[in-house]
């Protein structure tokens, strides 16, 4: 198993130990939120590394291919259920956001089936970024960044639906036609 690999199991291993430190105590002690988000801002940062590594030393595999994404989707979503629990975010914003990821891992098996990969568009990296920051931002709940973190969390959701839109508009072919 080569590195890329190794980090991209690190992150899914990691995800436990965040959802336990961050709803302990109710998600009130401040310290512990600070380690939940040291967690995940670490587990975050594995998936920018593992990425780079397998490309610059083209250690791309098929394990990694679909480890990689389902490994952020557990990542986000695990975090984004906890904030929910924590009374932090409606349970719409995270439908929204998990309907989403579903919507797009399916028109990415669709189009496995075809022989076609459907490439991450910057609109999709952008919704990451913004999904990513929010929870960072979430999760320290601090009182000076609420309306940091609320206005984040708003342009997360929207790129959430745009990056839908532009996925639907650049691939329905795969789903009407068979292939591209």
């Amino acid at each position: 198993m080569n590195l890329p690999n190794k980090l991209t199991i690190l992150r899914v291993c990691m995800i436990p130990f965040f959802v336990a430190v961050l709803l302990c105590q109710g998600g009130e002690n401040q310290t512990l939120r600070i380690v939940a988000d040291v967690i995940f801002i670490v587990a975050s940062l594995t998936d920018l590394l593992d990425g780079k590594i397998a490309r610059k030393y083209h250690l791309v595999t098929n394990f990694g291919k679909f480890m990689d994404p389902l490994a952020d989707k557990l990542l986000v979503c695990s975090a984004l259920i906890c904030l929910i629990e924590l009374g932090q975010i409606p349970a719409w914003v995270v439908i929204i956001i998990i309907s989403r990821e579903f919507i797009i891992s399916g028109f990415r098996l669709v189009a496995s089936d075809n022989g076609v990969v459907i490439a991450a568009s910057y609109w999709g990296k952008f919704k990451t970024v913004f999904q990513m920051t929010a929870v960072i931002l979430l999760i320290l709940n601090l009182e000076p960044l609420k309306l940091v973190a609320d206005i984040v969390l708003w342009i997360a959701v929207a790129l959430t639906v745009i990056s839908l839109a532009d996925y639907i508009y650049k691939n329905h072919k795969v789903l009407t036609e068979g292939s591209m």
